[in-house]
């Protein structure tokens, strides 16, 4: 399916997750309110796991981006989660449905993939189709939110290319995935006049690229009409986030209709009070983030 037909169903679930936090009590955690739960109901969806269980396998997903887990913790949470998954495979091998679970459960059948194989894959599609959409979704809410102008702009834009284009921006502003790939040169050479020595370590980080002036001029300036769609933020090349179109769409949804539906919305703390998420995390984020209107 391609990723444009599931906005629809986005749409619907950002429109009902926005209702709840208007007719709740004040002030609201972004973070459980929206920025968590709208790509856990995708992916979900996308999966065929049901989402009533959410708070089951995020606590066990989110030991897969933190920096402050022990060994112990991680093997625990990957037995959860790779048990609970492997389950929901051999029960879609006698019951498929219309989701990539069933599709895997099919393959198994075939001889295709083995059961182990398969719940990697799905622990990998799991984790990655809500956690980094979740960060980048609060992320970009609070910086939107430090700068006021910026949501009214958001607001005056109808027209979901605008919208789209005002994403890339954010994506490039702010990348999520905080890490680079870590290197040692075989060999002397050297790359765009910086000499590299043979046994040097070089990391190429996403971010850095993403505020490279030579590409992006004044990178420290967000800038909502920035022509921004060349950011390294989902990978370059063949080394691409697989799931980078279905973030997209989330995020466009997201901009496109939390300012419109609630054009009040701000901070309810201090930016100084927002607890980011450790700086060695495989996902950059905040944990809370209290709003109100």
């Amino acid at each position: 399916m391609p990723s444009t037909a599931l906005r629809p169903e986005i749409q619907r679930f950002t429109d009902e997750l926005i209702d709840k936090m208007l007719a709740g009590p004040k002030p609201v955690d972004l973070v459980t309110a929206l920025s968590l739960p709208l790509p856990s109901l995708m992916i979900c969806a996308l999966l065929g796991v049901p989402y009533d269980d959410h708070d089951f396998f995020q606590e066990n997903a989110s030991f897969a981006t933190r920096s402050d887990k022990t060994a112990e913790d991680d093997r625990r949470a990957n037995e959860a989660l790779g048990g609970y998954l492997a389950a929901l495979l051999q029960a879609k091998m006698e019951n498929p449905g219309d989701d990539v679970l069933s599709d895997f459960a099919a393959r198994i059948k075939d001889g295709d993939l083995t059961l182990p194989e398969a719940t990697l894959l799905s622990m990998i599609l799991l984790i990655a189709g809500h956690e980094t959409s979740a960060n980048m979704i609060t992320l970009g809410t609070a910086l939107l939110l430090e700068n006021p102008e910026q949501p009214a702009r958001l607001r005056e834009i109808d027209d979901t290319k605008a919208v789209a284009g005002a994403v890339e921006e954010i994506l490039r502003y702010l990348t999520v995935a905080q890490f680079g790939q870590r290197r040692i040169a075989k060999e002397d050479f050297e790359f765009e006049g910086v000499r590299i020595e043979a046994g040097d370590g070089i990391v190429v980080p996403l971010p850095a690229g993403n505020w490279d002036p030579t590409a992006f001029p004044e990178p420290e300036k967000l800038d909502l009409d920035r022509k921004a769609s060349h950011h390294h933020a989902f990978g370059w090349g063949i080394h691409q986030c697989l799931g980078q179109q279905l973030a997209r769409i989330e995020l466009q949804v997201v901009c496109g209709t939390l300012y419109r539906r609630i054009p009040t919305l701000r901070l309810a703390v201090d930016r100084e009070e927002l607890a980011f998420r450790p700086a060695d995390s495989l996902a950059f984020g905040i944990m809370e983030l209290p709003v109100t209107w």
